[in-house]
C-alpha cells in the first residue's frame, strides 16, 4: 500500500496531536525504571543484588521491546482499517498496558512484578511502533528537524514531570508504587485519547495482502540499500548504550556514594535537572538542525555527554550532582532531536513505521545492554567497598561511547550537506 501523503505544511495542532502520546509514554518508563522498579525490588532483593537483579530484570524487558517494536511498526505500514493504519495498534497496546500496569502497582512478590514488567514491555511496544510512524506520515521533511524537537520536548516533559512527582511519591522506606502507577495510567490515556482525534488518518486497505505476507514484508530489509540508516542505528546504540547505563542505576550510585536523607528524591531531582537541560537544547537543536544540519550537533552532542560523565565521577554533593547532570542533558537533547530528524531523512518511502521501528534496536538494544553491567558493577563495588569503583567505570564508558558514536555516523550523509538550502523541500 502506498504510504500517505503529508500535508504542504503542519500546523501547531498537528505537530502536537502527532506527539501528543510521548509525554504519557516517557513519563511511565522513566518513572518504572529510574524510580519506582528500583525502590520496589530492594523489599525482595538484597542490598548486595540490588544491581544485578535490577540488570538482568530490565534487560529481558528491554529485549522484548527491541523484538516488538519493529515487528509492530512494520505492520502498521499496511494494517487494514476503516481508522488508519497506526491508530488501531495505538489503542490496542494502550489498553493493554493498563492490565500489565495493575500488576505492577499491586505486586507483593518478585515474580508478580517480573510479570508485569515483562508484560508492559510487549504491550508498550505494540502501541509504540505504529505511534512512531505517525510523524513521518503527518509532517513534511522542511519540518521535520522542528518536529523532532518538539517530539523530544513532550517526550522530556513528561521525564521532568515524573522525575519531579513520583520522586516525591514514593520512597525507599515506603516504596508503595500504587499511587504513581495510577498517575502513569492517567496520562497514558490522556496522550491515546489526544492522538487517535486529534490525527488525521484516512481509512487504509492492504489491498487483498493477508496477515502471513505482511508478516513476511515485516521482516524483509534490504541491507544494502540502506547503509546509511545502518550506521544511524550504529552510532545511536553506541552513545544511547552509556547515557542508558546513567541512567539505570543512578539511584543506586546517589544512595551509596551521597548517602542522601532520601535518595529517591534526589534521583528524581537529578532526573529532573538532566531532562530540563535536555527540553531547552532539544528545542535549540530543532532550530539549528534544519539550518545547519543534523550531524553538526551529533558532535556537540557527544562532546557534553563525555564531559558530563567524566565529571560525574568526581561528584561528592547533591549541587555537583545536578550541575554535571545539567551538562550529560544538554548532550542528549541535542542528539535526540538531531539524530531522529536524521533518521526520518534517511527512511525509505512507504516503510516509516518499519525502519523507524527498527531504531528500537538501538534505542531499546543499548537499554537492555547497559543493563547487563548491573553484575559488573556489584562485583567491581566489592573489590574496594567505599571506592564505588563500578560507578566510575560506568561514566567512563558512558564518555567513552558517546565520543565513538561519532565514528559511527560520520559516513552518513547530511541532508542539509547533500541537498542545496534553495532545493531543500
Amino acid at each position: 500500500m502506498a504510504e500517505s501523503t503529508p500535508p504542504p505544511r503542519a500546523r501547531p495542532f498537528d505537530l502536537f496531536a502527532v506527539n501528543s502520546y510521548w509525554p504519557g509514554l516517557s513519563f511511565m518508563w522513566n518513572s518504572l525504571h529510574l524510580l519506582i522498579l528500583p525502590a520496589v525490588l530492594l523489599v525482595f532483593v538484597d542490598d548486595a543484588r540490588k544491581n544485578t537483579v535490577l540488570g538482568i530484570l530490565t534487560f529481558f524487558g528491554l529485549i522484548i521491546a527491541l523484538l516488538v517494536q519493529p515487528l509492530s511498526g512494520a505492520l502498521s505500514d499496511a494494517w487494514p482499517s476503516r481508522y488508519g493504519r497506526r491508530r488501531p495498534l495505538l489503542v490496542l497496546g494502550t489498553l493493554a498496558d493498563l492490565v500489565f500496569l495493575y500488576l505492577i502497582a499491586t505486586a507483593r512478590d518478585l515474580g508478580t512484578l517480573a510479570v508485569g514488567y515483562i508484560g508492559l514491555q510487549f504491550t508498550s511496544n505494540v502501541a509504540h511502533g505504529p505511534a512512531q510512524g505517525l510523524m513521518h506520515d503527518r509532517v513534511p521533511l522542511s519540518q521535520m528537524g522542528v518536529a523532532s524537537g518538539f517530539k523530544n520536548f513532550l517526550d522530556m516533559a513528561g521525564m521532568v514531570i515524573s522525575a519531579l512527582v513520583v520522586g516525591r511519591m514514593i520512597t525507599s522506606e515506603n516504596p508503595n508504587a500504587a499511587p504513581a502507577i495510577s498517575v502513569v495510567a492517567a496520562l497514558m490515556v490522556r496522550g491515546l485519547l489526544v492522538t487517535v482525534f486529534g490525527v488525521r488518518e484516512a481509512a487504509s486497505n492492504a489491498g487483498g495482502v493477508d496477515f502471513k505476507s505482511r508478516l513476511r514484508q515485516a521482516f524483509h530489509i534490504d541491507l544494502r540499500a540502506n547503509t546509511h540508516y545502518w550506521r544511524l542505528v550504529w552510532s545511536r546504540f553506541l552513545f544511547l548504550f552509556g547515557v542508558y547505563g546513567i541512567q539505570a542505576f543512578a539511584q543506586y550510585f546517589v544512595s551509596d556514594k551521597l548517602q542522601p536523607e532520601n535518595a529517591v528524591k534526589l534521583t528524581g531531582d537529578l532526573m529532573a535537572a538532566i531532562v530540563l537541560s535536555l527540553l531547552a537544547f532539544s528545542f535549540l537543536a530543532g532550530y539549528l538542525a534544519d539550518r545547519v544540519g543534523r550531524k553538526p550537533l551529533h558532535v556537540v552532542a557527544a562532546i557534553l555527554v563525555a564531559a558530563g560523565s567524566l565529571l560525574m565521577m568526581t561528584a561528592t554533593t547533591p549541587a555537583a550532582v545536578l550541575v554535571f547532570g545539567s551538562i550529560i542533558g544538554a548532550g542528549i537533547g541535542l542528539f535526540l532531536t538531531a539524530n531522529w530528524a536524521l533518521a526520518n531523512d534517511l527512511v525509505p518511502l512507504g516503510e516509516a513505521g518499519k525502519f523507524l521501528g527498527l531504531t528500537n534496536l538501538a534505542t531499546a538494544g543499548a537499554s537492555a545492554a547497559s543493563r547487563l553491567t548491573g553484575p559488573a558493577i556489584d562485583a567491581l563495588n566489592a573489590l574496594r567497598p567505599g571506592a564505588f569503583l563500578g560507578y566510575a567505570g560506568l561514566f567512563t564508558i558512558g564518555a567513552a561511547l558517546a565520543l565513538l558514536s561519532l565514528i559511527a555516523v560520520h559516513r552518513v550523509p547530511d541532508r542539509k550537506q547533500a541537498v542545496p538550502a534553495s532545493s531543500a523541500p
